[in-house]
């Protein structure tokens, strides 16, 4: 039994000894919080999100514009969204957001009507934060699109139109 007892050996007035205090059950729950804490750290797994990257080749792959969806991200939490080619001005860029009638809606409504074919441009603006790409991405994956590239640039002509459209 782990005990503290005083040395002292004078009693104290009225007669009474000194005290000593048992600290076995205090041992006991130090090692049941190590253990606790031990194992619930290691049971925690990270949670990652599966990317494949494409293998290198010495070329791009063709894509129909009909086939491509055009996804810019702007600041507060704003897409604008086109099908084709920003150079068409018969194109028409569109506004969404990550809402419940937002993106989902719009990404499941193309696929519906392309088909396995569909695939998505994802490019940002330089205001877009970084959760709005993760958020993006896992909308992708919720609505089942496996082929989206990542495009670092926009075009002159892509900025200025989303300018106009958000006025």
């Amino acid at each position: 039994m782990a005990e503290i007892s005083t040395s002292d050996k004078s009693r104290t007035r009225g007669g009474r000894k000194s005290t000593s205090v048992d600290m076995t059950p205090m041992v006991d729950l130090g090692f049941l919080l190590i253990t606790f804490f031990m194992l619930t750290t290691t049971l925690l797994k990270p949670v990652t999100m599966q990317l494949s990257m494409p293998v290198k080749e010495n070329g791009t792959s063709p894509i129909r514009k009909s086939d491509a969806l055009t996804l810019i991200l702007d600041k507060n939490n704003k897409i604008f969204y086109y099908q084709g080619l920003a150079d068409d001005p018969s194109i028409k860029i569109q506004q969404t957001n990550f809402s419940i009638n937002g993106i989902r809606k719009i990404l499941f409504g193309y696929r519906g009507r392309i088909g396995d074919m569909f695939s998505v441009v994802i490019k940002s603006t330089d205001q877009a934060k970084y959760k709005n790409m993760v958020d993006l991405l896992d909308e992708l994956t919720i609505t089942n699109n496996k082929r989206y590239a990542i495009v670092n640039e926009l075009t002159d002509n892509e900025l200025n139109r989303i300018a106009f459209q958000a006025r």
